[in-house]
């Protein structure tokens, strides 16, 4: 499988980057090839060239359908963060959630 590009999304980018260390951590530790940024929502367009899914923090669940919907065309599957795992910056728990939505 080819490295695969994450883009995690928050309101600001701040928290989402905390996840992110977190993620790329986890990653590592369970041999998957990703590269994992931060962003803020408004972003977004200036990467969506070269993500593969979009994490979004579960605190913006309003604009998932709406990336769902705008990103059709790219082929990227956007993601619903859950908050538990959220909440702990628990990377493990949102390595697996990814690993489980991507059927990998």
């Amino acid at each position: 499988m080819a490295k695969l590009r994450i883009l995690l999304v928050c309101g600001s980018g701040a928290s989402s980057g905390f996840m992110a260390a977190n993620m790329r951590k986890a990653a590592a530790a369970a041999g998957l090839d990703a590269t994992i940024q931060a962003r803020s929502e408004s972003e977004v367009d200036n990467y969506i060239d070269d993500i593969d899914v979009i994490m979004v923090g579960p605190h913006l669940a309003y604009i998932v359908d709406d990336f769902t919907e705008d990103y059709a065309d790219y082929n990227v599957k956007v993601i619903l963060m859950k908050p538990e795992y959220y909440s702990r910056l628990d990377g493990t728990l949102a390595i697996a959630h990814l690993k489980e939505e991507m059927g990998l």
